[in-house]
């Protein structure tokens, strides 16, 4: 459709002024008649379709215009991220106090009760020294939301700071697990790495049930040693976890890791699960130059020190008489199989004898003393005597013996008072009943017991009557028990012995619910 014209009313057009508004169209597209111009003067292209050509309602100035097809200026927002410059001086410092400003620091920006830096003993007023130069002081407009931001004067550099800090941490991880499996590889008794094995397997601990077999380890489940040592490794079904471990291919395939690991560091594309042919070429390489570096470090050093004819020295085995010889003990330390080895002798002199003695201090001890063996002296420095003073101190010993036993006697003559006293003692422990002596030890009711029929048939009716009244015949408060079991209360006496009868009543009486034929009853008697 046309584009109608601009300068007609809004209001319903009557059919002659539409017949001539659409007349001036045809003539206009025809060129017979001049273009619509806008309100900058410029002519509009009668062909332009009128929903391009007309205005919207809210852009719409009653005048015929193109502006809303065109880009309008952008307006200057407001810069939301613009925050305070902080910590910012402006300029250099005055030289002289000035008037108004400061008294501690000498800033003309602020007053000295407002003042952030250190109160001086002297101001700058009085001393003028070290004024500080005037801070910059910002007036940022800020809307109501750049007033709420939590963002707001945020600088994003500052997150690359915990992007460098975690890389350094993954960076000493990695290096702690290299440091790890080095370990592994040098140190055959330690294992970082959990051992399971397969249930229908064998465990490792019923190989041998030998207590001096092979130690087997439960929290990592590993056991290192062979533990048949009597079979060999290569004809044992599992000979230990360090001959899988370090025989083989396992340590080459481990050092070659560690040299993925290392290379990787230091910034060789390497890896050796997705390309093992180049890391096994790299590892070859790598050794090679080593090699080559060590022998030329080597012959250069031999050339300008000398000292290679010590380097042809004779091999270990001549010069310290030392060697791998096999060697085979019992359990009781008898040597079965081999040479015994050399006793390695310690710092401290060993079988050193003074004075002409035959055997070192220490090798004789008797009533708490040290002495020598050979004369049986106590005195370390004394000179050997041999037999003589062995026979010596035999003869002071018996001369001291009967000393002592002629002592005792005359300290055991008594006085005819202590005699008779003695005799009233023993008159009187013969009249106590002790055909139970064990009464008063623990072991209440054992050895060689003597009852009295009398006794116990009295025990066996206190014995039913207890049972019948379901409770003891004398309660005792359990703060006035004794602490010896072998006690307990009576109607005679609170603290009473238990006999033996009492005893012997309580067990015969005792009902045994576990006893199968407790309670059979049999029906002919």
């Amino acid at each position: 459709m046309s584009s109608l014209s601009f300068t007609a009313s809004t209001n319903k057009l009557s059919r002659e002024d539409y017949r001539r508004q659409k007349d001036l169209e045809a003539a206009r597209k025809a060129g017979t008649a001049p273009a619509e111009q806008d309100e900058e003067g410029k002519d509009i292209n009668p062909h332009i379709p009128q929903y391009i050509a007309k205005a919207p309602w809210y852009l719409d100035t009653g005048r015929p215009t193109l502006k809303h097809q065109r880009f309008l200026p952008i307006e200057e927002t407001k810069d939301n991220s613009q925050w305070y410059a902080r910590g910012l001086r402006a300029g250099p410092a005055a030289t002289k106090f000035r008037k108004g400003a400061c008294e501690n620091c000498g800033a003309m920006t602020h007053k000295t009760k407002e003042c952030m830096d250190r109160p001086r003993k002297t101001g700058a007023k009085w001393t003028g020294q070290d004024i500080k130069p005037d801070e910059i002081i910002q007036e940022i407009d800020l809307d109501y939301d750049a007033k709420r931001d939590r963002w707001n004067g945020y600088d994003p550099s500052e997150h690359e700071k915990i992007y460098e800090e975690y890389e350094k941490i993954e960076e000493a991880r990695r290096k702690m697990k290299a440091n790890e499996l080095d370990k592994q590889i040098n140190t055959k008794t330690r294992t970082t790495i959990r051992n399971l094995r397969i249930r229908e397997d064998t465990a490792k601990y019923l190989r041998n049930l030998d207590i001096n077999s092979a130690y087997y380890d439960p929290k990592t489940r590993s056991m290192r040693d062979n533990p048949n040592k009597d079979i060999g490794a290569e004809d044992s079904f599992y000979a230990g976890d360090n001959f899988v471990r370090y025989t083989g291919d396992a340590p080459n395939m481990a050092n070659l890791q560690l040299f993925a690991w290392q290379a990787y560091e230091k910034g060789t594309d390497v890896h050796l699960q997705a390309n093992p042919t180049q890391g096994e070429l790299l590892h070859r390489e790598y050794l090679q130059k080593k090699e080559k570096l060590k022998d030329t470090s080597k012959d250069s050093i031999l050339a300008k020190y000398g000292g290679e004819e010590h380097l042809n020295a004779p091999p270990k085995e001549l010069l310290l008489a030392q060697t791998e010889q096999y060697v085979e003990y019992s359990r009781t330390g008898r040597i079965i199989k081999g040479q015994e080895r050399a006793i390695a002798k310690s710092k401290y002199e060993e079988d050193v004898f003074n004075n002409n003695h035959t055997s070192i201090w220490g090798s004789y001890w008797a009533n708490g003393n040290w002495g020598y063996k050979c004369c049986r002296s106590f005195i370390k420095n004394s000179y050997c005597t041999g037999l003589a003073g062995i026979e010596a101190a035999n003869a002071s010993n018996l001369l001291t013996a009967s000393e002592i036993k002629n002592e005792e006697e005359s300290s055991n003559q008594k006085s005819l008072v202590e005699i008779h006293i003695e005799n009233m003692k023993k008159s009187k422990s013969k009249s106590v009943d002790d055909t139970n002596k064990h009464l008063k030890r623990k072991n209440l009711g054992e050895g060689d017991i003597q009852l009295d029929v009398k006794k116990l048939k009295k025990a066996l009716e206190e014995e039913d009557k207890r049972n019948k009244l379901k409770k003891p015949d004398f309660i005792i408060d359990d703060r006035k028990r004794p602490y010896n079991s072998a006690f307990m209360g009576n109607q005679d006496k609170i603290e009473s012995e238990i006999t033996e009868e009492e005893l012997e009543a309580y067990r015969l009486k005792k009902q045994s619910y576990e006893d199968p034929m407790a309670n059979y009853v049999d029906e002919e008697d």
